[in-house]
């Protein structure tokens, strides 16, 4: 039967919360041997990781000093680099918006996340240890995105993030280009996207002066709208814009309103970056991008190009990678970098864009994204160099817990596919599965 795993750590953290991890790695644990990609620093030959609670602890060379009493092991040959972070991904099978309007920035995808779904267990074979897990790019506002540590969890609770603010970590998910455009309520030309969702942050500025003035007054406060209240949160700063465009022309279109409203944004995908790397540049907005081996799909994408990594990258452009799971499977994130390479990326910024400038768009950098003492203990063991086709995620780790073994027959059966590769559990019937795993 395809397990949970681990059953006993899973129960132990929802009962108990994170200290229950912590308690479970009381011993340190240090990998000797290994190349050291940290990515914030210079690469380590044969180096010294050490983690312990759930954070690392050593970073260094070899003959750097092993705590005592701690577990060792021998990785001699592999590579250590941190957890890959995606910053534009729908595991879990979320879904927001309906029909119903084209804005609709109260819904949440932390209300429509199956945190058993296969596609966690897959982007953990990929290396992948956290994600920011999106609606749908059919609507102008599709609803808060939720930022995830893909550990293995019983519920949604067990993978949130807390970020510094102490709230539960997500941005807003936008979108703009053919996606969005359909039949009524929906618009039907780029034009009237680009007003409707102008109206909508006329009308969040509005309702933000209408709270800022009753100070408090209940008498005086607007009836409260939810839709109305994320947004000012975007205005005020507190959440970060995803916003889904390819065209050239759509990207500019997003940087006016970003440029009109004030609201921080990460463009996302963005096929035609490469034409308008400068404008791109001059307005500061990060940029995440998908990769494809196979383009197609759609005409506004038609001139999507392997190259705009590169092209970002020498215009001062802060890149990151996304899988947009399904549509590049999350166990073939690490290509992504090598694309981008081959098209004339620095394989330092490559290998950033899989980890910490995502961290950084995400506004998790400082507990993620690089081999540091004091960050979170997310790691993957390698077979070899990241940017080469032979090598294999051989292990990922989230806060120090061990979520993928590829030496574990069910943990390979994620990484490698087969019958049962896609089901979240085995039927439970004795008919399908040994007397063993019946009983």
């Amino acid at each position: 039967m395809t397990r949970f795993r681990p059953k006993f750590l899973a129960a132990l953290i929802a009962a108990f919360g994170h200290a229950a991890v912590l308690s479970a790695q009381e011993t340190p644990l240090a990998l000797t041997g290994a190349q050291l990609i940290t990515i914030s620093g210079e690469t380590i030959e044969q180096g010294v990781f050490v983690v312990h609670r759930g954070k690392i602890v050593t970073v260094g060379p070899r003959g750097t000093a092993i705590p005592a009493g701690a577990t060792t092991r021998d990785v001699t040959g592999k590579v250590i680099m941190p957890g890959l972070v995606d910053t534009h991904s729908h595991i879990g099978s979320p879904a927001a918006g309906d029909q119903s309007a084209p804005i609709q920035p109260d819904t949440r995808v932390l209300d429509a996340i199956d945190v058993r779904d296969a596609s966690i267990q897959k982007a953990q074979a990929g290396g992948i240890t956290t994600a920011n897990i999106m609606p749908g790019s059919g609507h102008l506002i599709s609803g808060q995105t939720l930022y995830l540590k893909l550990r293995d969890g019983n519920t949604i609770d067990d993978l949130l993030i807390t970020n510094k603010a102490g709230r539960v970590a997500g941005g807003l998910k936008m979108a703009n280009g053919t996606n969005s455009r359909r039949d009524p309520p929906f618009p039907g030309t780029r034009a009237k996207s680009a007003a409707l969702v102008r109206e909508k942050f006329v009308a969040a500025q509005d309702y933000r002066g209408k709270t800022a003035r009753a100070k408090g007054d209940v008498e005086k406060l607007p009836a409260r709208d939810l839709a109305l209240e994320t947004l000012v949160e975007v205005l005020e700063g507190q959440r970060v814009v995803h916003h889904h465009t390819h065209r050239h022309d759509d990207i500019l279109t997003v940087l006016r309103l970003q440029k009109e409203f004030g609201f921080r944004v990460v463009l996302h995908h963005v096929s035609d970056a490469w034409k308008v790397p400068d404008e791109i540049a001059a307005a500061k907005a990060p940029c995440s991008i998908i990769l494809l081996d196979s383009p197609g799909g759609k005409l506004e994408a038609r001139d999507v190009d392997w190259k705009s990594g590169a092209v970002l990258e020498k215009a001062g452009v802060p890149v990151a990678f996304h899988t947009d799971d399904p549509v590049t499977d999350s166990r073939l994130f690490l290509r992504s970098a090598a694309f981008a390479v081959r098209a004339g990326m620095s394989r330092a910024g490559a290998l950033r864009a899989l980890t910490l400038t995502g961290a950084e768009m995400l506004e998790l950098q400082a507990q993620l994204g690089s081999l540091e003492a004091g960050k979170d203990a997310d790691f993957i063991l390698l077979s070899g160099d990241p940017l080469s086709v032979y090598a294999r995620v051989l292990e990922t780790h989230v806060d120090g817990v061990k979520v993928f073994d590829r030496e574990n027959e069910k943990d390979r059966l994620w990484a490698t596919g087969g019958y049962g590769a896609g089901q979240p559990r085995a039927a439970h019937l004795c008919c399908f599965g040994t007397s063993e795993e019946a009983r």
